[in-house]
């Protein structure tokens, strides 16, 4: 079993594994990631520290199944693609997709993060593991020959503002077109991060917001979307809630600027 000592930030990829886990032994799961729930036994970290219970889970599971269906989406209408999964941590989104050989996917994290994936993910052909901060020039060591999808989960808002703009401008200008698909806060849900459990037993540090998709079209990304909170909570998921979460969560959705505080952010570029 590989030990674990990961910073704050990066250790928040583990809570959403160990959600995802948590929501795989359910009676009746949301993703039903059976990976997650083995990778979990398979690595020597206190996973209880994170406190999560059904309700956490229940949204951890229900965001990814978001994304992958996002992700799915996008394969269908390009099918000769680079997929580039940013922040993948221990997410093991490429084996529940299981794409296509047309599909050229790349997953970037930090050299340790990587590390402990080869150890606990098989080689997958097709696919390709970067060991380096996303802030780091690893965008060189990506052919950027193809119609690119971008996808980012549980990453900007950990990344400085400054850092994030430069990351998205350099994802324009070396792929040739594509798509951008990430979850954001506010600057209001930025300044209050102390309500995300998760995130504060965890002791990281959120810093980027965005309240308007225009702040980005100086990067180049031209909005398609954006999703405030009710998007990362379909309506199979919103079933699986104890009936007090139900009642907290449909008055989060009621005021505009809690409703806010999330959201899933829908970019394209290029041609």
């Amino acid at each position: 079993m590989p030990g674990v000592r990961f910073t704050e930030d990066q250790s928040t990829n583990l809570a959403t594994l160990y959600g995802r886990a948590l929501d795989a032994r359910a009676e009746h799961p949301v993703l039903g990631d059976a990976t997650a729930a083995d990778v979990v036994r398979h690595i020597d970290y206190d996973f209880g520290k994170f406190k999560i219970g059904r309700y956490e889970a229940v949204g951890i599971a229900a965001r990814g199944k978001v994304f992958d269906d996002l992700v799915r989406d996008f394969i269908r209408r390009k099918p000769e693609c680079t997929v580039v999964h940013l922040g993948v941590g221990m997410d093991s989104r490429v084996f529940r997709l299981d794409p296509s050989a047309t599909v050229r996917w790349v997953d970037v994290d930090f050299p340790d993060v990587i590390d402990l994936r080869r150890q606990l993910y098989p080689e997958r052909d097709h696919t390709t593991m970067i060991g380096a901060s996303v802030t780091d020039d690893w965008i060189q060591q990506v052919p950027g020959d193809r119609v690119t999808l971008v996808v980012a989960e549980g990453l900007t808002m950990y990344l400085e503002p400054a850092d994030g703009q430069e990351l998205f401008r350099r994802v324009v200008e070396h792929f040739p077109s594509g798509e951008v698909f990430f979850d954001a806060y506010s600057k209001a849900g930025i300044k209050a991060q102390w309500m995300n459990g998760v995130v504060r037993r965890a002791k990281a540090t959120l810093r980027w917001g965005i309240d308007d998709p225009a702040e980005l079209a100086g990067v180049g990304l031209t909005p398609v979307s954006v999703r405030t909170a009710e998007a990362f909570l379909p309506e199979e998921a919103w079933a699986l809630l104890p009936p007090v979460q139900r009642v907290l969560y449909r008055a989060v959705l009621r005021l505009p600027a809690l409703r806010k505080m999330g959201k899933l952010m829908h970019f394209r570029f290029g041609a």
